[in-house]
This record gives C-alpha cells, structure tokens and sequence, in this order.
C-alpha cells in the first residue's frame, strides 16, 4: 500500500517538475521517468500485460524518440 503512494507521488512529483522546467532535455528525462513509474504502478495492480506494454512503449520507444528528435533539433540550432 505504502509502495502504491510513494509511485503516485513520484509521478505527481514528475509530472508537475517536467511542466515547470525550462531545460528540454531534462523534461524528456522526467517524462521517462515518470512513463516508468507508472508501468510499475500498472504491475501493482496486478496488470502484467499493460505494465510490459507501458514500459516498452511508454518509457523505452517513446522517450528514446523525443530524445532522437531532441537531438536532432539541437543538430539543425548548430548548423544555422
């Protein structure tokens, strides 16, 4: 019970921190994180296949391409 509020504080937490930071690769980051978080929580409810589903989309294909994108908009700053 106790391990259920700390996650959803965490992802509160996450959540309101990644609006309010100015730096975008940092809110990737804490999106992420939060993305994680919330897969855990997902298998605290005894939902196994929407956790797995969560961290593989949610945390691990999607942040990785905000982050390729990221870094690609960081490449066309530097060129012009």
């Amino acid at each position: 019970m106790y391990l259920g509020l700390i996650i959803a504080f965490i992802m509160i937490f996450g959540s309101i921190w990644a609006l309010l930071t100015d730096n975008l690769f940092k809110a990737i980051v804490i999106f992420g994180i939060v993305s994680l978080s919330s897969s855990v929580m997902f298998l605290l409810m005894q939902a196994p296949d929407v956790a797995i589903t969560e961290a593989a989309i949610g945390s691990g294909i999607t942040t990785a391409l905000f982050i390729f994108t990221y870094k690609k908009l960081e490449d066309r700053k530097d060129e012009r």
